[in-house]
């Protein structure tokens, strides 16, 4: 595992790698021919109807975008494979895709018991030391960070794995340390003991002598000073999936705002009820991280068909079928999905959280932080604002 190594810990991150490797190979020339693709197999037994198809053994349905073509690049993925089921099954399948592309793809029980850790140092002391790039997805991860301690690349690429992007990119501007949005600014204890791997951490992620780094997103950020920030345009998605098929309703989009501890989940549960009446919505997708009580009060108390997606939202509604609306609350998919989708018809909608809705707890930043997604979110997306007390029909476009 030399030249260019991949650090992945959820489907979203994947997508990105692919993304971006697809990227430079067509900024490096002509593209090569497209590969044959598989027709997506229907539905398994027990999967709701209407749900997305799960991918085919070869991972891939055709391709009818006039540069579909393969992502051929040196690059070796590795997965750290994180705990829970859904993210574990997603990865899968991602993996799948990643390999069909060319990609090399490695998974790496990096939790699995009290040794994983060691026996994944050991493993990669030495393709670290070698490798000319590194990707990585999330650079809060004290994982990834700990692997960056070890090493110091030539070049780093971060790839989007959600909005926390945008808080990387100003924090790492700002030179403050680094810590995601939604927790709270004191250091507890698991914090102090690694606050020298944080720290040292957050010098490799900055530009050095000897050192590039790249943000690939698409979300709007400000590049800090010797940053080079390139677009993410989801052209290898296009490429490859849809346009899809759409119904004739609405599809809401989950949000794990609640597991986080940012939002009250009783407030959550009011305005999910609220948009899927306002817009006539039949089917909620469900976050990977949501919880099984949650959704079953979601189906129960609104009538929706929730659908745990077998792969990134981004891929399931490109191969649909979607509904013509898609509204989400704050977060990555109301800057990727019009990208994803441009030019399918999908109209996409984001309901911004309301002070009142936040938890006591909740980091003092969470406010601003969700405000600014939903106020820089495309200009193709309409914004909706919903207040407590206010019926169904009074969703308010912004």
């Amino acid at each position: 595992m030399t030249g260019q190594l991949a650090f992945v810990e959820s489907p979203v991150q994947l997508l990105n790698v692919l993304e971006w490797a697809h990227t430079r190979a067509h900024a490096r020339g002509p593209a090569p021919a497209p590969g044959t693709g598989a027709p997506a197999a229907d539905a398994p037994a027990g999967t709701a109807p209407g749900a997305p198809a799960p991918v085919t053994p070869s991972g891939t349905t055709p391709a009818t975008a006039p540069d579909a073509a393969r992502v051929t690049s040196p690059l070796t993925v590795v997965v750290l494979s994180p705990t829970d089921p859904m993210s574990r099954g997603q990865l899968r399948r991602m993996a799948q895709l990643a390999r069909d592309e060319g990609l090399t793809v490695h998974w790496q029980e990096a939790r699995d018991g009290g040794g994983a850790l060691l026996r994944t140092l050991r493993r990669l002391a030495g393709p670290l030391r070698s490798a000319e790039r590194v990707i990585i997805g999330d650079p809060f991860s004290r994982y990834v960070q700990l692997l960056l301690t070890l090493f110091g690349p030539r070049h780093l690429t971060v790839v989007d794995d959600g909005t926390a992007t945008m808080e990387f990119a100003a924090q790492l501007g700002r030179g403050e340390r680094l810590v995601r949005w939604h927790r709270k600014g004191s250091l507890g204890p698991r914090e102090l003991v690694l606050a020298p791997v944080t720290t040292l951490a957050r010098r490799r992620l900055a530009p050095a002598r000897g050192r590039t780094v790249e943000i690939f997103t698409s979300l709007p950020v400000e590049a800090p000073a010797g940053v080079e920030v390139t677009g993410n345009a989801y052209a290898w998605t296009r490429a490859r999936f849809g346009p899809p098929l759409l119904t004739g309703g609405a599809d809401l989009v989950g949000t794990s705002l609640v597991e986080t501890g940012v939002v009250d989940a009783d407030h959550y549960a009011r305005v999910v009820g609220e948009l899927a009446a306002a817009h006539g919505a039949t089917r909620y997708f469900a976050h990977r991280r949501e919880g099984a009580e949650k959704l079953h009060r979601i189906a129960v108390d609104t009538g929706l068909q929730v659908v745990r997606p077998e792969l990134p939202l981004e891929l399931v509604a490109r191969r649909g079928p979607v509904g013509r609306t898609i509204v989400s609350f704050p977060s990555t998919v109301v800057h990727t999905l019009p990208l994803a989708l441009a030019g399918t018809g999908v109209r996409v909608a984001v309901c911004e959280v309301a002070p009142e809705w936040l938890r006591a707890t909740a980091s003092p930043r969470a406010q601003g932080f969700l405000s600014g997604v939903t106020g820089t979110a495309a200009h193709e997306v309409d914004r909706l604002t919903a207040r407590p007390g206010r019926p169904t029909d009074r969703l308010e476009f912004g």
